[in-house]
């Protein structure tokens, strides 16, 4: 049934705008059921938007855990990508020039590299997923025994590194915060500045001229060793935890005062300032823990440089670490090493910033309490 609207021809009375689909299926005017399929298909989907909206830190948790695994595989692949794109071949480099070509082909074949590049790089993976890393090419040991004790020097360097350059950066922010645009904040920012502008090898020879030559108050090289006691491996380990601290503070320091002043011009902190309070006072109770989220990124990014950026001061103090084992195996071509480093190196990265982003988000207090 059709009615005239004024000016505008016929006007359909179901319910139907002109140019619209109607409602049904079919002529009989009967509605047409939904898919079970598209049903099935929005499961996934549906289920997540609800989830996301119930539990908006948990699905952010979930998020962040999720990238980090995919991001790895990808840098694993890229790793490994990347290593058999590098000119030149073991067996060559083991045997020297003057080499058969059938020796080479022995060698080839014993170590697996006749195989094609997919099939080998899974089974490299998923060895590494339990912990397998292969065999050295160059010493025949295990590589995942070799690392782990290596990987135990690494860390024990950047661990006290860590527990020296966190407190001092995170105080002499709050000190340059308390005393900004006065004299100790612009000693602090040329210091800081000065260090970010030198590299690390360049710290750590003047520390080696100065303290282990010129005054011979400190230990060159920095070799530890199973049988030395723990004063003795803080001793070996004095100028490299110096090196790393010195390349890390300034970084860290500075990130602390800029994210600690942008608080600082918040209506409660001006609150607090008119009831009379210390300025270290609000600084430490009140600026402070709401700064945290920022530093703790920055922190943690640092962190992720201890561990990872150890590879120029571990072969500048020769200090047998994961660094050091990795350029002697990238001189040598043992390509299993050199994976197992750059994976490992790489894990700790993304597993820092992963740690990282899941403190920020729960140091936000509008992430904890959804409305």
């Amino acid at each position: 049934m059709m009615e005239s609207g004024p000016m505008t021809g016929p006007v359909p009375t179901d319910g139907t705008a002109d140019g619209a689909h109607p409602r049904s299926a079919d002529p009989s005017g009967v509605p047409a059921k939904p898919n079970p399929a598209d049903a099935t298909g929005e499961i996934g989907g549906t289920f997540w938007r609800r989830f996301t909206f119930r539990r908006p830190l948990a699905a952010l948790i979930l998020q962040r855990l999720g990238l980090s695994v995919g991001l790895l595989f990808a840098v694993s692949l890229m790793i490994f990508g990347g290593i058999e794109a590098l000119p030149g071949d073991f067996a060559t480099t083991y045997l020297g020039q003057s080499a058969t070509p059938q020796a080479v082909e022995n060698i080839r074949k014993d170590l697996g590299l006749d195989r094609p590049w997919s099939e080998r790089y899974l089974s490299w993976l998923g060895g590494a997923v339990q912990g397998d890393f292969g065999t050295s090419w160059a010493s025949k040991n295990s590589v995942g025994e070799q690392i782990s004790k290596r990987l135990g020097n690494s860390l024990f360097l950047a661990f006290f590194a860590a527990i020296v350059s966190v407190p001092l950066a995170v105080g002499l922010g709050m000190l340059a915060v308390q005393f900004r645009n006065r004299l100790p904040d612009k000693i602090i920012n040329v210091v800081s500045l000065a260090a970010i502008s030198l590299p690390e090898f360049f710290v750590g020879y003047l520390l080696i001229m100065f303290f282990a030559v010129k005054f011979g108050v400190a230990t060159f090289p920095a070799t530890v060793y199973d049988s030395m006691s723990f004063t003795e491996r803080l001793s070996a380990i004095a100028l490299p935890v110096a090196t790393l601290v010195l390349v890390v503070l300034a970084h860290m320091m500075r990130m602390t005062r800029a994210a600690i002043l942008n608080v600082m011009s918040s209506a409660y902190v001006e609150t607090a300032e008119l009831k009379g309070l210390s300025m270290f006072r609000i600084i430490a109770r009140h600026a402070a823990p709401n700064a945290v989220a920022p530093v703790i990124n920055v922190i943690a990014l640092n962190l992720a440089y201890l561990v990872v950026g150890v590879v120029v001061v571990e072969v500048v103090f020769v200090y047998p670490g994961m660094g050091q084992y990795m350029v002697d195996a990238v001189t040598v071509r043992d390509m299993p090493v050199v994976q197992a480093c750059g994976l490992i190196f790489a894990a700790f990265y993304i597993f820092l910033n992963m740690a990282a982003d899941i403190l920020a988000i729960l140091a936000n207090p509008r992430l904890r309490h959804p409305r």
